[in-house]
C-alpha cells in the first residue's frame, strides 16, 4: 500500500474521530441543552427591556425525564447542587439563584433535597450606567455555563454552554408565566429572629430544640417540612418530632454525628406542599465538636432508595501505577494477538518480506513504526482524557460509537484491500512525484502503518488493559498518558524487537514473484474487515443504515477502478463515477447516523438476556436473584468472540438456568452514559466486562477473554 494513500487516508480519519467526538459534546451557542435525562434552556425575563432600575431576570429550567431529579442548594445526604457560571457585559451583574421550595426526596434511612418534573431557577440581574449597548445592535448577550447532577437509581454528572441575546428596548416576557410559577414557588420571610421570643434552635443534648413564629394560620396544626440551607447539618431523614404550641411550631431535630458546619444565625426553610417560609434561626448554646465528616457518594446514596441494595464496591484495593504501567505493557503484547489486529499483521507481514534483505531499512521502519504506535494511542488518549475533563461521559474505543467513524474506517479498508489485490497502484490515479513519496519516504510509510494499528486495535481491550485503563483515567494528565504510551510500546514491542533481530531477517524469504501473490492474497483480511465494520454499523443504525454503507463502498470503488482507466475514456467515466459517489454519500449520510430502531434493539430480550440497567440490576439482587452482565459494544471483536463461544456454551447457559441467575446485557456500541459511568465503578474503562452480582457480596469482575470454567466456578456448581 502506497505512502500517499495511507498518509491522506489516515488525516481524514484523524480528523473525523476528532469532529465526531466534539459534535457529541453539547453545543455551545444555543439557549437549549437536551440530554436523555434533562431538558435544560435558558430564558429571560425582561417585562420593560433592559435598563437600569428595571426587574431583569434569567432563569435555568430543567425539564426532567419521568423519576430523575437535580438538586436544591443543600441537596441533603448525597447530591449536588446545580452551578451557574455567567458571563456577561461590562455593567450587568448577577445575582445568586433564588431557589424554590424542593421537594423531600426520601432514598431508604436517608434523604435528599430538590427538584422532579420542570424547575425553573430564577436568578436576578442588575444593570447599572456602566453597560453601554452597541448602537448597531442593542442587546444584552448572555452566556452561562450551567452544571447539574441528575439522579434516579444511578446519578449523571451533565453540563451545558447557553448563549441569550435578550433585546434592550422593547419587553421580552414570552416567558412570564414560568417565571411568575418561580416566583410563586419562592420560599417568604418571615419576621426577623430573636433570642427569646423570636425564632431560635436551642442546643441540647445532641439536638437542636426549634421554636418558630410567625407562620400563616392557614398552615398551623399540619406537619411541615423542616429543610436546612445549610448541607450536613442534621439528620434529613431521622427520627425528630414536631408539635404546635398555639401559634408556634415547634421541633426536635438530632444534629448529624458527621456534622461538617457549624451554621450561625442558622438559615432554615419551612415548607407545607409547594408553599414555603424562610427564616434565620438565633442558635442558643454551644456547637458540641465537629467530627470527621463522612463522605456518602451520590451513586450508594441513591442506590439506596425503596430500600433496594446498594452495589457493593469492586473487590481488592486499587493497583499503583507501578502495576498499571505492566498491566499496560502485558496487554499491548497480548493485543497483537486479538482479532481486530490482524489486518495490520497482514501489512507488516507484507512490509518484512518486501524488506527482508536490507537491515538497516528494518530497523528504521521499527522504529517509525513503534513512534506511529505510541504517538496515536497519546493523541487518541488525550483527546478522550480532554473531552471527559469536559464533563463527556467517554471511555475506551469511543471513535467507533460514531457511526461516521465506523463508516469512514470501512472506506479506509475497503481502498486498502483494492490496493493489494491489484485493482490500482497510487502511480495509476496521482502524478509521479506523488506517487514517489513511499520510495522516498519509507520512515512516514512505516510511521502512518502505526497510526492505522491503533485505529484498528483501539476497540479492543486485552487482558490486563482493563485494570490499567480503569486506573488511567483517575490519575493526573501526566501520569495517564505514560499508562497510554506504555500500552502503544506493547502493540509495538514485538515488531520492534524483530526489525533488531537479524537472525529473523535471515529467516524471511527472498523477494521473488512469490510477493505478488502473498500481497493479493492479504487483501481479503482487509474485506473481512469491512465486513466487521459493516455489520457494527447495521448494530448502529440498523439495516437501512449498513445498506447505504454498502452503496457508499460500491459508489467508491468505482471512482478509484475509473482513475485506472487511459484517455478520454477515463475523465468521461470518472466524472460519472464521482458524480455517482456525491450523490450516493448525500443519501446515504441520513441512514448512516439515524438511531438504531426500536424494533431492532428490543431483540436484546429474545435470546434470554434482557437490556442492562443500574436499576434493574439493584433490583434484582435486592430480590435475592444473581445477576450477569455482559459489557459489551458491537465494534469489540473480543467481545462478539465470547459472546459465540464461551457465552453460548451448553455449561455456560445451563450453569445460568440452574442458578436462577439473571442475565443482562448492556449495549456500548453507541454512547451511553450510564454504561460509562458503571464501567467507572467497577474500575474499567472499556470492554469486554462480566460482572457477577450477588446479594451480600462484592462483584465479581471476570476476565477480558472469558472461559467457560472461570464463569462456572464464579456462578457455583451445577
Amino acid at each position: 500500500m502506497t505512502f500517499v494513500l495511507r498518509w491522506l487516508l489516515a488525516a481524514w480519519l484523524l480528523a473525523l474521530g476528532a469532529a465526531t467526538a466534539q459534535a457529541q459534546a453539547p453545543a455551545a451557542g444555543s439557549a437549549v441543552v437536551t440530554t436523555d435525562q434533562v431538558r435544560a434552556e435558558l430564558l429571560a425575563h425582561a417585562p420593560q427591556g433592559v435598563a437600569t432600575d428595571q426587574p431583569l431576570w434569567l432563569g435555568l429550567q430543567l425539564r426532567h425525564a419521568p423519576q430523575w431529579h437535580t438538586y436544591w442548594k443543600n441537596p441533603g445526604d448525597s447530591g449536588l447542587p446545580t452551578r451557574l457560571e455567567w458571563t456577561l457585559p461590562p455593567g450587568v451583574l448577577a445575582g445568586d439563584i433564588q431557589w424554590p421550595v424542593p421537594k423531600k426526596i426520601p432514598i431508604g434511612t436517608l434523604a435528599n433535597y430538590g427538584y422532579e418534573g420542570t424547575v425553573l431557577l430564577p436568578v436576578p440581574l442588575t444593570v447599572t450606567p456602566e453597560f453601554k449597548p452597541s448602537p448597531f445592535a442593542p442587546e444584552l448577550e448572555v452566556r452561562l455555563k450551567a452544571s447539574w447532577l441528575v439522579c434516579r437509581l444511578e446519578c449523571i454528572p451533565q453540563d451545558g454552554e447557553f448563549t441569550l441575546k435578550v433585546p434592550v428596548r422593547g419587553s421580552t416576557a414570552l416567558h412570564g408565566s414560568a417565571f411568575e410559577a418561580a416566583f410563586a414557588a419562592q420560599p417568604r420571610p418571615l419576621a426577623p429572629s430573636g433570642t427569646s421570643t423570636g425564632n431560635t434552635a436551642q442546643i441540647a443534648d445532641g439536638a437542636l430544640d426549634i421554636r418558630v413564629h410567625g407562620l400563616p394560620a392557614t398552615v398551623r396544626g399540619q406537619t411541615l417540612q423542616f429543610l436546612p440551607e445549610t448541607p450536613e447539618v442534621i439528620e434529613t431523614a431521622g427520627a425528630w418530632t414536631q408539635a404546635w404550641q398555639g401559634e408556634v411550631w415547634t421541633a426536635r431535630v438530632p444534629l448529624s454525628p458527621q456534622r461538617s458546619a457549624s451554621p450561625q444565625p442558622m438559615p432554615v426553610v419551612l415548607a407545607a406542599g409547594d408553599r414555603g417560609w424562610h427564616t434565620e434561626l438565633q442558635v442558643l448554646g454551644t456547637w458540641p465538636a465537629v467530627a470527621a465528616p463522612a463522605t456518602v457518594s451520590p451513586a450508594l446514596a441513591e442506590a439506596l432508595r425503596n430500600n433496594a441494595a446498594a452495589p457493593a464496591a469492586p473487590p481488592g484495593p486499587g493497583i499503583g501505577l507501578a502495576a498499571a504501567l505492566l498491566g499496560a505493557l502485558i496487554g499491548g503484547l497480548i493485543l497483537n494477538l486479538m482479532p481486530c489486529v490482524f489486518p495490520v499483521l497482514a501489512i507488516k507481514v507484507v512490509g518484512f518480506a518486501s524488506h527482508a534483505g536490507d537491515v538497516r531499512r528494518h530497523r528504521i521502519a521499527g522504529l517509525a513504526y513503534t513512534a506511529g504506535v505510541v504517538l496515536s494511542f497519546l493523541a487518541l488518549a488525550g483527546l478522550m482524557l480532554a473531552l471527559r475533563a469536559a464533563g463527556d461521559q467517554l471511555g475506551w474505543g469511543f471513535q467507533l460509537q460514531s457511526p461516521l467513524v465506523v463508516s469512514a474506517l470501512a472506506a479506509l479498508f475497503t481502498l486498502i484491500g483494492l490496493n493489494l489485490a491489484g485493482v490500482f497502484e497510487f502511480g495509476s490515479v496521482l502524478p509521479g512525484s506523488l506517487a514517489s513519496m513511499e520510495v522516498r519516504h519509507p520512515v512516514g510509510n512505516a510511521f502512518l502503518t502505526g497510526v492505522l494499528a491503533v485505529a484498528v486495535a483501539s476497540p479492543c481491550t486485552a487482558p490486563f488493559m482493563g485494570a490499567s485503563l480503569g486506573l488511567a483515567v483517575t490519575l493526573p494528565v501526566g501520569q495517564a498518558l505514560l499508562v497510554f504510551a506504555v500500552l502503544g510500546l506493547g502493540l509495538a514491542l514485538p515488531y520492534l524487537l524483530a526489525s533488531f533481530v537479524p537472525a529473523l531477517a535471515r529467516r524471511l524469504p527472498r523477494p521473488g514473484a512469490w510477493m505478488d501473490v502473498f500481497r493479493k492474497l492479504m487483501a481479503f483480511p482487509m474485506f473481512a474487515t469491512v465486513v466487521w465494520l459493516v455489520w457494527v454499523l447495521g448494530q448502529q443504525s440498523g439495516i437501512d443504515g449498513a445498506g447505504a454503507l454498502l452503496a457508499l463502498l460500491v459508489a467508491l470503488s468505482l471512482l478509484v477502478w475509473t482513475l485506472t482507466l487511459r484517455g478520454r475514456t477515463r475523465a468521461v467515466l470518472a466524472a460519472a463515477a464521482l458524480a455517482a459517489l456525491v450523490l450516493v454519500g448525500w443519501a446515504a449520510l441520513p441512514q448512516l447516523t439515524q438511531p438504531l430502531p426500536a424494533a431492532t434493539a428490543a431483540r436484546a430480550s429474545e435470546d434470554g438476556w434482557q437490556p442492562w440497567s443500574q436499576a434493574k440490576v439493584e433490583q434484582l439482587v435486592a430480590q435475592g436473584r444473581p445477576v450477569f452482565v455482559d459489557f459489551t459494544a458491537a465494534w469489540c471483536v473480543t467481545c462478539q468472540f465470547n459472546k459465540k463461544t464461551t457465552l453460548t456454551n451448553p455449561q455456560v447457559l445451563a450453569g445460568f438456568e440452574r442458578q436462577g441467575v439473571a442475565l443482562l446485557r448492556a449495549d456500548w456500541t453507541r454512547r451511553d452514559p450510564a454504561i460509562t459511568a458503571a464501567l467507572a465503578a467497577l474500575g474499567r474503562n472499556g470492554v469486554p466486562v462480566y460482572v457477577y452480582y450477588r446479594q451480600g457480596s462484592a462483584p465479581v469482575v471476570l476476565s477480558e477473554v472469558l472461559g467457560v470454567q472461570e464463569v462456572l466456578a464464579v456462578i457455583g456448581p451445577l
